[in-house]
């Protein structure tokens, strides 16, 4: 296929997912000046939040909207995702450059907001074949996972322009009760066999008499594995920490719990150990990272509880069997890994 019949398909794919380039184009003009879209390059869709990527005026950017089945809320998270990303310009956090938003929703038919692209690799399906061959680069890799997602806690959120972008008082004390809810909740799906897992009741019992004194208030993820990550092919550096549409403001040592819960078993082979991830998010971050078996059991649970969702809409017929299937094992080992730690 030729690069205009590449670029004629990329079209029609956006076209289908809403995107009317010539629309997009003209109120590009509007936001930065003249310019006109090319070599576009469909990149996600479907199910999934929407990713043009194009250039304008010889720099790539990318467009981000929702899903083409639009849920409840995709519009508001689209611009919550712009509101983060325009408050870390200028801030130690790697994070894609933002551009310009939209919330018009005459323009397109839905919020969305343009973005500069990042040149990085994708930490868990697009690794280079030299990074996987450099255990030292991997170690590395991990330990700049780990200072990254510190310089996201260090951010002072009401500077930063986030106060009222979530609920920083008493978040920590709501954690357990609000997973236990999110499993309770499934059993709206009558054919959801339910969690049988000791887990179930041990975790959030064992996370409530651990609660920590620490009340600690920040910008967290909400997300962030190594698959959201982008890092750099010339040195084992994070480019930019992507997909930003559960970020909120609670306690930010969640994210250390959610790294070393999505890496456990699963991470590269020369991945640093539990130990030195910590004591890498602990040189850089604020807080203090003493209780940190608390924050990874939490996110495991937190992690597991919305993962099970997908087991009990399969059950119902409302996703694919293999995919419920599939991510209810993922559940069954958080809570294995939440329950080793607690012993």
């Amino acid at each position: 296929m030729s690069e205009v019949d590449d670029a004629a398909v990329a079209a029609e794919h956006a076209r289908q997912a809403g995107i009317e380039l010539d629309t997009l184009a003209a109120w590009l003009r509007e936001q930065i000046g003249p310019g006109e879209i090319t070599d576009p390059d469909f990149l996600t869709g479907g199910t999934q939040n929407v990713l043009l990527g194009f250039t304008w005026n010889d720099e790539r950017l990318i467009y981000r909207g929702p899903p083409v089945n639009k849920r409840k809320n995709s519009d508001q998270i689209m611009l919550r995702e712009a509101r983060v990303l325009a408050a870390l310009g200028g801030s130690r956090v790697p994070h894609p450059e933002f551009i310009a938003a939209c919330d018009d929703l005459e323009v397109l038919g839905n919020a969305f907001f343009i973005m500069r692209s990042v040149a990085g690799f994708n930490g868990v399906s697009g690794v280079p074949e030299h990074v996987a061959a450099d255990r030292d680069w991997q170690h590395a890799m991990g330990l700049a996972h780990a200072r990254a997602i510190a310089e996201l806690g260090n951010i002072d959120h009401v500077a930063a322009g986030l106060e009222g972008f979530g609920k920083p008082d008493g978040w920590l004390a709501r954690q357990p009760g609000r997973w236990v809810g999110q499993l309770e909740s499934y059993r709206e799906f009558e054919s959801w066999p339910g969690l049988d897992h000791p887990g179930v009741e041990a975790i959030p019992a064992w996370l409530t008499e651990r609660m920590p004194d620490a009340r600690n208030a920040g910008i967290i993820h909400g997300d962030c594995h190594p698959g959201n990550v982008l890092f750099t092919r010339e040195e084992p550096g994070v480019a930019a920490i992507v997909d930003w549409e559960l970020c909120t403001l609670g306690d930010p040592l969640l994210d250390l719990g959610h790294l070393l819960a999505s890496t456990h078993g699963l991470a590269l082979p020369g991945w640093p150990a539990k130990d030195e991830v910590v004591a890498a998010y602990g040189e850089t971050s604020r807080y203090d990272v003493s209780d940190v078996d608390f924050y990874h059991v939490l996110a495991c649970f937190r992690f597991g509880s919305i993962l099970e969702g997908s087991q009990a809409r399969a059950s119902a017929g409302l996703a694919p069997e293999s995919v419920g299937r599939r991510l209810h094992e993922r559940t069954v080992s958080l809570f294995d890994q939440a329950m080793e730690i607690i012993g």
